[in-house]
């Protein structure tokens, strides 16, 4: 049997390398004949380049730029060799990400994601023609002013000063000049990893709907809110390409990671896809199912939100199609898996009443002991069926 191991991270507990790989020793533990394929999986948030080049076998290269705050940062990018090109793997967590700072110490006003815009400055380095950029988990709300200002993009006042690129900054915003964007981008595909369907602006845009949990109170929602607007209004003749950036911030997907969607799509020409069906179409997910007997994923919580289009949610879909079961192990498991579509069983690997600090450091325990006695079940019951030439393998339950 081929088993497809391709969980999400299990956040504050593992990895989804590090997931991917105990469900793989685990099932081949339990199943000496069974080949494994080992999938990782990112919606385009934290872990995401991590995941996506565990899952390509990519090098990894290690960049060190400036975090949220100005600080030097070190982080890394995956990169690999395709039959179309160098293709290079990013994401704005491990630069600005939302995790590398404490709740109550975010200063949303202050942040800026240059960082990223360092990460892709090194990628074009190395002479990547494609960019995968995960731009979940963001800690900032700048519209990606900071990204572009390190790509070469000028903030000016109305004494032609230089402004940092922060919402600080752009306050006091007259001019923005694009004419010394890195020459490199207008010969790279931008494809960028993101779930969120936000405008830039107003009551479902980046600042009203995620400017709180980046430490934004009301007023500086509202405030944040009407810096972009104006950011938006003195880019009408910046942009390049003759795109237009009100209509842009109008857009699906423009107010994720606090508006660098509406950036990247603006002077990068970035195209935004659902984050799992990106990776899907990356790992060549839907062909490594096709002669597939089980798919192994999971996450920390299966709850109501992993039914809105999250990465579990399509994972299933796509086994669903194959013909493939389905078996999905969570840290807590908070819905019925009728819900999931296909053929789907839910196993819970925290044993009742096991404290959450305990549940997160024994997690790869968990899932080890889990994963096996799921499979335990499944190899009996092979070991007990009479074979059959030409029959499907056994449905998960």
């Amino acid at each position: 049997m081929r088993i497809i191991c391709a969980p999400d991270s299990f956040k504050g507990s593992m990895t989804a390398p590090e997931a991917a790989s105990i469900m793989a020793r685990a099932a081949r533990a339990c199943l000496p004949d069974a080949r494994t394929v080992e999938l990782p999986i990112a919606d385009g948030g934290e872990g995401f380049t991590e995941a996506v080049s565990s899952a390509l076998d990519a090098r990894i290269v290690p960049t060190r730029t400036h975090d949220q705050e100005g600080r030097p940062h070190d982080t890394a990018f995956g990169l690999v060799d395709t039959a179309d090109g160098r293709v290079a793997l990013l994401d704005v967590a491990s630069t600005s990400g939302l995790e590398l700072v404490p709740a109550g110490q975010r200063h949303v006003i202050a942040y800026s994601s240059r960082g990223l815009g360092e990460l892709i400055g090194a990628a074009l380095d190395t002479g990547a023609k494609r960019l995968v950029i995960g731009i979940g988990g963001s800690s900032t709300n700048e519209a990606g002013a900071g990204m572009l200002a390190a790509l070469g993009v000028r903030f000016f006042d109305a004494d032609g000063q230089d402004i940092e690129p922060t919402p600080d900054g752009l306050r006091g915003l007259a001019e923005v000049d694009a004419s010394g964007i890195d020459p490199r981008l207008a010969d790279v595909e931008v494809e960028v990893a993101s779930d969120v369907t936000n405008p830039l602006l107003g009551p479902q845009g980046a600042s009203a709907v995620y400017g709180p949990q980046k430490g934004a109170d009301d007023e500086q929602v509202a405030e944040l809110d009407r810096i972009l607007a104006h950011l938006v209004e003195v880019c009408r003749s910046a942009a390049p390409g003759g795109r237009d950036a009100t209509l842009v911030a109008q857009w699906p997907g423009a107010g994720a990671a606090g508006g660098i969607g509406w950036a990247l799509q603006l002077f990068l020409g970035g195209r935004l896809r659902p984050g799992l069906e990106l990776v899907a179409e990356l790992a060549g997910l839907d062909e490594h199912l096709r002669d597939a007997g089980l798919l192994l994923t999971g996450e920390g919580s299966v709850d109501a939100q992993t039914c809105h289009g999250k990465a579990i949610h399509r994972l299933c879909e796509h086994a669903s199609k194959a013909g493939v079961p389905v078996l999905v192990f969570a840290g807590r498991v908070g819905i019925d898996a009728g819900l999931l579509p296909g053929d789907v069983t839910l196993v819970q690997i925290t044993p009742s009443g096991m404290p959450l600090d305990d549940a997160l450091r024994r997690g790869p325990e968990n899932l080890r002991l889990a994963v096996t006695g799921a499979l335990g079940v499944l190899a009996e019951e092979l070991s007990l069926r009479p074979a059959r030439t030409g029959t499907a393998p056994p449905r998960a339950r």
